[in-house]
């Protein structure tokens, strides 16, 4: 039996494992927490947030799919000014790396949620979504303009001293080149798949069952589209990569890593099962003493070098 070091490096953090979960999924952290114990995490990625309080789209927001699970729920949050007066005090003394994802729509609004989060709030970083594709303007204009999303990353860069995390959306036919723009920009890591753009319609009704018309695709049926992605920008990027995008199980987690993530992160699989990062963890574990690794690090980007 082998001794695995489950110890993660991401963006100068250091993580306990690479098991991560996405933002939108996973609330502020406290909702998981009888179902699955926060320490056991690599660490959690809280509910975006962005300047002013917003309610979200109007319903129905959700709609499944075979294999996946489009939303269109429109960044629905209290705001950052409630956030840091009711929300940090909690979730800075959550046991696990806690990352805030800020979303705007504007460089200004990107700027004034940089501002406001540093290294003292007791995050450990800042997951700049730029790829929101259920909200009809902002973020997804940051996450397809190669130039725009420099900007918005070199901006946030500048305005925190918190490691940057950028989440990339897969809805543009050059992902490397997404990944090269907000790597000049400053990016001390990427995140990568957001969802991809789809809709469903009510045949009954004969009209768009969300009431946003369109939503963001999760789940399983994205996960080769990741996988591709993770891939590709491991090979002309370096820089560290959270691979995400239908994760379910421990054996679609050691894909990303073996596609050159260094860390993983669990999403729609968190409303399956709540102990889906708890078997995913010790799914890696096992899998990597069957192979002969003592420390997951070995298994990052190892498909690369077949």
């Amino acid at each position: 039996m082998y001794s695995v070091d489950l110890t993660t490096v991401l963006a100068g953090i250091t993580l306990r494992n690479p098991v991560l979960t996405c933002s939108g999924t996973y609330g502020f952290g406290e909702e998981y927490a009888a179902y699955c114990p926060l320490e056991a995490l690599g660490g959690i990625t809280l509910k975006g947030i962005t300047p002013l309080p917003r309610l979200g789209n109007l319903v129905p927001r959700l709609a499944e799919t075979p294999a996946g699970l489009l939303n269109a729920v429109g960044l629905e949050n209290p705001g950052l000014e409630e956030f840091l007066r009711s929300y940090l005090p909690k979730v800075r003394k959550l046991p696990t790396a806690v990352i805030a994802n800020i979303s705007g729509f504007s460089l200004e609004e990107y700027e004034h949620m940089a501002r406001a989060l540093q290294v003292d709030s007791g995050l450990a970083a800042l997951e700049v979504n730029i790829s929101c594709p259920n909200v009809k303007h902002g973020g997804m204009h940051f996450g397809t303009d190669p130039q725009s999303a420099e900007e918005v990353i070199a901006a946030v860069k500048a305005a925190t001293n918190l490691p940057i995390i950028a989440k990339l959306s897969p809805n543009v036919t050059d992902i490397v080149g997404m990944a090269r723009a907000v790597q000049r920009g400053g990016a001390d890591a990427l995140s990568l798949i957001n969802t991809l753009l789809g809709m469903r319609i009510d045949i009954e009704q004969q009209r768009p069952l969300l009431a946003n018309t369109f939503g963001g695709l999760s789940g399983p049926a994205i996960r080769p589209v990741a996988v591709r992605m993770v891939w590709q920008v491991a090979e002309a990027v370096d820089l560290p990569i959270i691979g995400m995008g239908g994760i379910t199980t421990w054996q679609d987690a050691v894909e990303f890593l073996l596609a050159g993530a260094t860390a993983i992160s669990i999403g729609t699989g968190n409303f399956v099962n709540p102990q889906t990062p708890l078997e995913i963890l010790r799914g890696i574990t096992t899998y990597c003493e069957k192979h002969g690794k003592t420390s997951v690090r070995d298994l990052v980007g190892l498909a690369h070098q077949a």
